[in-house]
């Protein structure tokens, strides 16, 4: 569709160029050309001036002269008349005189050396609107059911009034298919209705272009409903005959109407005879009495038939419509004729119209029949022909087309010139246009002759393509599919005989605009966001826009609405959003637009206007009017009740439900209630907030209408009958004085019915009856104002006591190892003396059939619900001996027991061995020792052995069998392979089979076994305890973190090192979880990352294959020392520096002082000693880096006990300033008797390592200075 639009703009913008391809440049001589002038009508309003525009062209420019009524006028000689400059326009100023002064017909001359150009005759006419003719109007009685006229008769004003009625309040009179105004503007009533009456109807004309409003006398109509009026079919008030016809003049309005009475109101179709109605110009109005066709065609001409319909039957009428036309041209007006001298033309002037209209040719304002003759003019009805025309034959054609309705007036000028040419499209002109659409490039032209055009690409001697590029008459250059190879410069080339013209356009060909992601659909909860999304593609080289509507207008001024580059979103969305929302993407050259509806919801609003009506004993009827339902439909109405008379108020109760589309229900009320109705509704969002409540409805008491449910007979004790009911709410009681008749009699022949009267309870208690007898029982229920139906019989049973009769016949059946079967007779029913319950049976093992194996268990039970003769014992032990007795039992409890009998269980296979262990290994040989099954379930009769090799990939290798005698307990096995782990399977045997095995492994090495306890088939038994394949573990202190060190003769791969914070020491220092490291195939592991000052539980665990247990090393636990917490590196902070400068100058001072005592004084022994044994590292403080030299204590290096060294020999100190050698406590030296340290300061020169140098470098700790300091003094 949009395609199709386009090219429709394209074939427009052709016609137009092709159009004004005559123009002539205005610096060429030409005659007049009339550019601008007023309609034909002019209409004068009162409050501006007259303008009456006439506006025109030529070369040299055209003088200007008015006619008024067909004679010259002078402008000059009216001082109220003033034509603008350079132009023809009259300018009236109509304030000193009557408007009608300057009423009349008008022309204007446009005239210059070349020829004369006239304007439209312009009938210029005042407004007028008279006022409404004084009259007297009776009121008007009438009785209900007829019909009525009220009439209008507007005025007569020009333009005609635009009528309507209204009451003393200026409102409208609502209008219906009932009542309606007419063309004319008569009120029509098609039958009156008793709320037709009032005394205002009152009739207003309102004349716009005078803006002002007549209004009529009021008009009192008074409907009477004395005597009924009959039912009647439809007829025609107007028109009032059975046909009429209309005429209608071509591209007006075409209105007919049929206006009909009758009762009840008659609804009135439209139908062309023999024709269709046309779809897109009709319309319909005042409620389809009015038949509107606009743009009338000759087309529409012939029989509309207009048909008036109730249920008594019909009326029809028909219009003959005709279609006459003021004339109107068939190919356009005449257009302007360019000649060279000595070359051919034709100016054509074509119309039609009905009637036919006449021609009349004039020549610059002169009929041209009084013109002088010209040899090179032929004037052919509405043609004329040129032919060999010469200089000085330029003139203008006026070509006057008329008939009864109207004329057309064209100017077409013959303009004579020798020109050569000229191409008036802007030089290097750039086009734009978007890929696949049609580009059209102007190349427009002038000359006499005129030009031919000629198109080339790039260069002249790019010639087009034929197929894809169109060179139509006016030069313009169609491309029909434009691509990016399109692309470029265009030069278009004018030629005629006088000369040759060029020009050069560019052509550029952008990509589409396209949105990518288009909005959707969006159903959005008021109170909620939404967010449509627009995502565009555009070419780089456009500027885009995006613009959001909605409904097709802006987007409101409101801040919850935020567009942002490529989305909307609307914040607390309201009802007022919902709408069709709009993202139009547009460029300079193209656009892209999508649209997405949204849809507010909501919960429904509550009904309104509950009513109550059709009041009966038990029903009623309630109406209401449905809330908005916020886009939402309605799905359904729940109407509610209250009985305050039976509750308290606020106490609501569902009554019953009708779907959504209903307004109306049909209500079944109780007696003895006082109703308040409400509604709610429903739909997909949820419940309405209830309506308010209707009036109060109560209804009269009656006797009840139904009698208690659920009634029952049963016994508490054994001499008693307890009969309960479910009471009757206060709903069902229908009345005051609620109570329940009470009937019950023994179910035997010729019993009576006893009765007692029960209120406010539901229960009655029958005493001294026989146990467990059969009982009928019913239960009324009675008010005040009579009893219920007569009730239904229910039955009962007195109360139950304990059997009296143990069952008979007990006997056991013994069908597995495992399994019997009891079975008994039945117990009498009227022994049970209650409501059969089943069965128990009591059993118990006496002991197993072995010697010496005697067994006190306790009785189990089996219970058999309801009336069976036998059942089954399951899980029995084998070869054991059991005791059994049978109970019945009732609701009351057990009867006594059957007498105890005794059976047998045969042997089963025996259970797992009680263990199995490994002695004796050697090198390829051991020993295997075990306990017999602790579950013999038979004789045994031996015992069998399996075992077979696994290797290191946990492949197994062939198996072996042994069987063992029933008494053996232990074996050696002989021939075994050096250092290879075995696993054996060993089980007992019966005489009925084989029992489970129980399982392990183990490994022949040099010094001791590796045994491990694998899974036993059935997960029970026991097995020996596994030996570890870890040998000793111990720990030593490293710089890093204590080393872990062990040994392993296990054959498994995947070795971990387990460890755990000991919380038994550490208080609250650990989380509970053992951390893991993989150590594989070491022997040694340094734990790193422990916390300081806590104890460590360290274990190591080897993993086998999927079936063998875990084997974890004993464990060992490690202590993580405390340590002073490491300083922060504050040595290039800059008051740590002012501070070691301060001390430096501070311990300067001192040792001056020192040495000054020291030369009073003399040598000191340690003096004597260190001028012995000098230090040659010992370096004296530096003044200009207040640093001392380097200071060392080969005590300081001693590593601590139990940890490593290092390869290289040497042991870096640590990093903490804090230790008990910096403070002088550490050391081995002594002190003398005057208190001088005699220690050594240093160690030797040579055993001092490079990486000690770099160590040396760091700044020193204040304690070592300190330190150092006290060991000089």
């Amino acid at each position: 569709m949009a395609m199709k639009r386009r090219r429709t703009m394209l074939m427009l913008m052709v016609l137009g160029h092709l159009a004004s391809a005559l123009e002539v440049p205005l610096d060429l001589p030409q005659p007049p050309t009339i550019t601008h002038q007023s309609p034909k009508d002019y209409i004068i309003d009162p409050r501006e001036s007259i303008v009456i525009h006439c506006e025109a062209k030529g070369k040299p420019h055209p003088s200007f002269s008015w006619t008024r009524n067909g004679s010259h006028f002078d402008v000059d000689e009216h001082p109220n008349f003033q034509m603008k400059s350079q132009s023809g326009t009259l300018v009236v100023d109509i304030s000193r005189e009557r408007a009608e002064t300057f009423e009349g017909q008008y022309q204007c001359t446009a005239r210059n050396k070349h020829g004369t150009a006239l304007s439209n005759n312009i009938v210029v006419r005042q407004p007028r609107s008279p006022l409404w003719s004084k009259e007297k109007i009776k009121p008007i009685i009438i009785q209900e059911g007829v019909s009525l006229v009220l009439p209008c008769r507007p005025p007569a004003g020009f333009p005609p009034p635009i009528v309507f009625w209204m009451d003393n309040n200026f409102q409208r009179l609502p209008q219906s298919k009932r009542v309606s105004q007419s063309l004319n503007g008569d009120l029509f009533f098609s039958n009156v209705l008793r709320q037709d009456s009032r005394d205002d109807y009152i009739c207003y004309a309102r004349f716009p272009r005078t803006q002002t409003i007549q209004q009529k006398q009021p008009i009192s109509v008074k409907v009477l409903n004395q005597d009924p009026v009959d039912e009647r079919r439809p007829t025609f008030l107007t028109p009032s005959v059975p046909s009429s016809s209309k005429m209608v003049l071509r591209g007006q309005v075409l209105e007919m109407e049929c206006i009909a009475e009758g009762l009840p109101t008659p609804d009135i179709t439209w139908a062309k005879v023999g024709g269709d109605l046309p779809a897109t110009r009709t319309s319909f109005l005042h409620h389809h009495k009015t038949l509107r066709i606009a743009n009338v065609s000759e087309a529409d001409a012939g029989e509309y038939q207009c048909t008036a319909r109730n249920k008594h039957g019909s009326v029809g009428h028909t219009i003959g419509v005709t279609v006459k036309a003021a004339p109107y041209w068939i190919s356009g007006a005449p257009r302007n004729l360019v000649m060279a001298p000595g070359e051919n033309g034709v100016l054509t002037c074509r119309a039609s119209g009905t009637p036919k209209p006449d021609i009349q040719w004039a020549i610059n304002g002169m009929a041209i029949e009084n013109s002088p003759k010209d040899p090179s003019r032929k004037v052919e009805d509405d043609t004329i022909i040129f032919s060999q025309v010469q200089t000085g034959s330029s003139a203008v054609y006026q070509c006057n087309i008329s008939n009864q309705y109207g004329y057309l007036l064209a100017n077409a000028f013959v303009n004579v010139l020798s020109e050569p040419p000229r191409v008036l499209t802007p030089a290097n002109k750039v086009y734009q246009v978007i890929r696949n659409q049609p580009a059209l490039l102007d190349c427009t032209s002038f000359g006499s002759p005129i030009p031919k055009i000629t198109w080339f690409k790039d260069s002249r001697s790019g010639t087009l393509d034929a197929e894809t590029h169109t060179t139509h008459d006016n030069g313009t250059l169609e491309i029909g599919v434009a691509q990016p190879k399109h692309g470029g410069k265009y030069t278009c080339v004018a030629r005629n005989s006088l000369g040759i013209y060029e020009n050069h356009v560019h052509l550029e060909v952008k990509e589409p605009t396209r949105i990518l992601k288009q909005p959707e659909y969006r159903v959005v909860q008021r109170g909620r966001s939404v967010v449509f999304e627009c995502k565009v593609k555009h070419d780089s080289s456009l500027v885009p826009t995006m613009t959001w509507l909605k409904d097709h207008s802006e987007l409101p001024d409101d801040d919850r609405f935020l567009v942002d580059s490529d989305s909307l979103t609307i914040s607390d969305v309201t009802e007022s959003d919902a709408g069709v929302y709009t993202c139009i993407m547009n460029t300079t050259l193209d656009q892209d637009s999508a649209s997405a509806e949204l849809t507010v919801v909501e919960r429904p609003e509550p009904p309104t206007d509950l009513e109550l009506t059709d009041q009966e004993k038990r029903s009623v009827q309630l109406t209401w009017i449905p809330g908005d339902e916020h886009n939402s439909p309605i799905q359904k109405f729940v109407i509610q009740y209250e009985d305050t008379l039976h509750h308290h108020r606020g106490h609501w109760h569902n009554l019953t439900e009708v779907p959504g589309t209903k307004t109306t229900a049909h209500l079944k009320l109780s007696p003895y209630v006082h109703y308040t109705f409400r509604v709610l509704a429903l739909n997909s969002m949820g419940v309405s907030r209830p309506s308010f409540p209707s009036k109060m409805y109560k209804t009269e008491a009656a006797a009840p209408d139904d009698n208690p449910t659920d009634v029952h007979g049963f016994g508490t004790e054994h001499d008693n009958l307890v009969i309960s009911w479910k009471p009757l709410t206060g709903l069902q009681a229908n009345g005051p004085g609620l109570h329940y008749r009470v009937m019950w009699r023994q179910k035997v022949m010729d019993s009576d019915w006893t009765a007692v009267t029960v209120a406010n309870n539901s229960k009655f208690v029958v005493s001294t009856t026989p146990t467990f007898a059969p009982y009928e029982i019913k239960v009324q229920a009675e008010n005040d104002y009579g009893a219920a139906p007569e009730p239904a019989i229910a039955h009962g049973y007195s109360g139950e006591d304990l059997p009296v009769a143990a069952p008979e016949s007990v006997q056991a059946y013994v069908l597995n190892s495992s399994l019997a079967e009891v079975h008994w007779e039945p117990v009498p029913h009227k022994l049970i003396r209650g409501y059969l319950k089943g069965y128990k049976v009591y059993y118990w093992r006496d002991g197993s059939l072995h010697k010496h194996h005697p067994h006190h268990a306790e009785k189990q039970i089996l219970t058999f619900s309801g009336n069976h003769s036998h059942g089954k014992l399951p899980g029995l032990h084998p070869f054991s001996l059991y005791s059994f007795n049978v109970r019945v039992f009732n609701g009351k409890g057990e009867g006594p027991p059957s007498a105890t009998q005794q059976f047998e269980t045969p042997e089963g296979v025996p259970g797992i061995p009680s263990s199995l262990t490994v002695t004796n290994t050697n090198l390829d040989s051991l020993s295997l020792e075990w306990q017999p099954p602790h579950e013999l379930n038979g004789v045994l009769t031996g015992y069998t052995l399996k075992y077979q090799p696994v290797n290191s990939s946990n492949e197994w290798g062939p198996e072996e069998e042994l069987a063992l005698a029933a008494n053996e307990s232990s074996v050696t096995l002989l021939d075994l392979k050096f250092s290879t782990r075995y696993k054996f399977y060993l089980n007992a045997k019966t005489h009925k089979g084989a029992g489970p095995a129980v399982t392990m492994e183990a490994v022949t090495i040099t010094d001791e076994a590796l045994v491990t306890h694998g899974d036993d088939h059935v997960g029970t038994g026991l097995s020996a305890p596994p030996a570890s394949p870890f040998g000793s573990l111990n720990s030593s202190l490293g710089e890093d973190g204590p080393l872990i060190s062990w040994e392993y003769w296990g054959l498994e791969k995947s070795i971990y090192l387990e460890y755990i914070v000991d919380d038994s020491k550490q208080g609250e220092g650990g989380d509970g979880v053992w951390r893991q490291e993989l150590v594989n195939g070491s022997r040694n592991f340094v734990l790193r990352g422990l916390k300081e000052g806590l104890s460590y539980r360290v274990r190591l665990v080897a993993k086998g294959h999927a079936d063998q247990e875990l084997h974890r090393s004993q464990e060992l636990t490690v202590t993580v020392p405390a340590v002073a917490s490491r300083q922060v590196d504050i040595a290039t902070q800059g008051w740590f520096i002012g501070l070691m400068c301060a001390i430096a100058l501070l311990i300067l001072i001192l040792l001056i002082i020192c040495f000054i005592q020291r030369n009073k004084g003399g040598k000191y022994p340690v003096k004597e000693k260190e001028d012995a044994h000098t230090d040659p590292e010992f370096q004296p403080m530096k003044d200009e880096d207040c640093t001392f030299g380097e200071y060392s204590d080969n005590d300081d290096h001693k590593p601590l006990k139990g940890s490593r060294t290092p390869s290289s020999g040497t042991v870096k100190r640590d990093n903490s300033d804090d230790s008990l050698v910096d403070y002088g406590e550490g050391g081995d030296g002594q002190f003398n008797e005057d208190g001088s340290f005699i220690g050594e300061y240093s160690g030797k020169s040579g055993s001092r390592d490079t990486a000690e140098g770099h160590e040396s470098s760091e700044a020193p700790s204040p304690i070592n200075i300190i330190n150092s300091l006290n060991s000089f003094v």
